[in-house]
């Protein structure tokens, strides 16, 4: 009994784990921009472009020293903003030098801006799908597993040893 209160805790702290380490780990959209000139589109990520792309690393990156600079943030660092869907116009499209957008003019361009779901937003899918999943394997094995504890049940009851006639 006290085993199984044991592993109770133990179940509920790894699931309270689990759920703080959702949260902390859940980014903020991606957005993108997309350019079409003509019938032409391309898409244009408007997020900042990282070295690392794991949500794990950037809070990782936070706790540690700032004193660390990346090259390649130098030469950015004087005019570098980040990107929003205000952003995502007609000027922006033709600033970007697209191939596709040789020649054309403001009026041959369309811009329109999307959002990808955020990773807290898969989490939240692929724990829905781990749990159906679950539930219909248990709901297929379920006879199975009934029918082997109650056989062991029965194997565990005193049956007393009937006395038969010496010979």
């Amino acid at each position: 009994m006290e085993r199984l209160n044991i592993v109770r805790r133990l179940f509920l702290l790894f699931v309270a784990f689990i759920s703080c380490t959702s949260l902390a780990l859940a980014s903020s959209p991606a957005s993108f921009c997309k350019c079409t000139c003509f019938s032409n589109s391309t898409i244009i990520p408007l997020d900042p472009e990282k070295g690392e792309s794991s949500s794990l690393n950037n809070a990782l990156h936070f706790l540690g020293r700032s004193d660390d600079v990346d090259s390649s943030d130098e030469k950015r660092a004087g005019n570098y903003r980040s990107l929003s869907c205000n952003d995502c116009n007609r000027k922006f499209c033709l600033g970007y030098d697209l191939p596709t957008c040789k020649g054309a003019k403001e009026d041959d361009v369309f811009t329109t801006c999307f959002q990808r779901d955020s990773r807290k937003d898969e989490a939240i899918v692929f724990i829905f799908i781990i749990a159906t999943g679950g539930l219909l394997i248990w709901a297929v094995f379920r006879p199975w597993v009934q029918r082997w504890i109650e056989a062991a049940r029965e194997r565990r009851t005193y049956i007393p040893v009937s006395e038969s006639p010496r010979l």
